[in-house]
């Protein structure tokens, strides 16, 4: 359960110095990242980078959830959430976004819903998850708080633009919020994955006073001059 736990934790990481460096390298350091979301980085030269970094978060993702489940940490709930979580990534690099200087398109379409999955089904899975401990669980309820938090602005955005009559993805700096919005749920992922080292199978926590297995009650008091015997 900790290798996996581990591996999921190392991808993890790999993929945010993968996103980091994007922001950095040319020519995809020339994109406005406060108003161009995160996906458009796919569409670049370097677009690689995005794509890869994308299926390694799902990978790492994938084998924290399934020491979780090992760890008997997650409901059924939970586990669907999380589930569509890394089915949400995989989609959002198996269809592009819009490009928009050829026009609208089904896969940027598909793209958008894989997004939409993605975002809201990993703080819902974390909530859920996190009904079944306490500890490390708390930490992984607020990142699912915090995460629903950083949607609520593109959620506002698309529900006033019937009143405004500004367009969601002007109303706000769309590509900051979703930045801002995709570190807190790398945040959360790697919460989970804390807790599922920090716990025993069955979401036991390790208790140094507590009788060892094998050992019953009768044995731990019994006259130490018998136990030799």
């Amino acid at each position: 359960m900790k290798a996996v736990a581990g591996l999921g934790i190392a991808c993890v990481l790999a993929s945010l110095a993968m996103y980091a460096v994007l922001h950095v390298m040319a020519p995809s350091a020339d994109l406005d990242w406060m108003r161009r979301t995160i996906s458009q980085y796919a569409l670049m030269p370097n677009g690689w980078i995005f794509d890869t970094a994308t299926l390694l978060l799902a990978a790492g993702s994938a084998a924290i959830v399934a020491a979780l489940l090992r760890a008997g940490l997650l409901s059924g709930a939970a586990a669907v959430a999380l589930g569509l979580w890394v089915a949400g990534l995989i989609g959002v690099v198996w269809f592009e976004k819009h490009n928009w200087q050829m026009g609208p398109s089904m896969s940027g379409d598909i793209h958008r819903v894989a997004s939409v999955v993605a975002f809201l089904s990993l703080p819902v899975g974390a909530l859920l998850a996190s009904r079944r401990g306490g500890g490390p669980a708390r930490w992984v309820a607020v990142g699912g708080v915090v995460s629903l938090l950083c949607f609520a602005p593109i959620l506002w955005a698309v529900l006033a633009e019937p009143w405004t009559g500004v367009r969601w993805w002007r109303a706000i700096p769309l590509g900051g919020v979703e930045r801002l919005l995709g570190l807190a749920e790398v945040v959360t992922v790697l919460l989970l994955a804390w807790w599922a080292l920090r716990d025993r199978p069955n979401g036991r926590q390790l208790d140094p006073g507590a009788p060892q297995p094998g050992l019953t009650s009768r044995t731990m008091t019994a006259d130490p001059a018998s136990q030799i015997l």
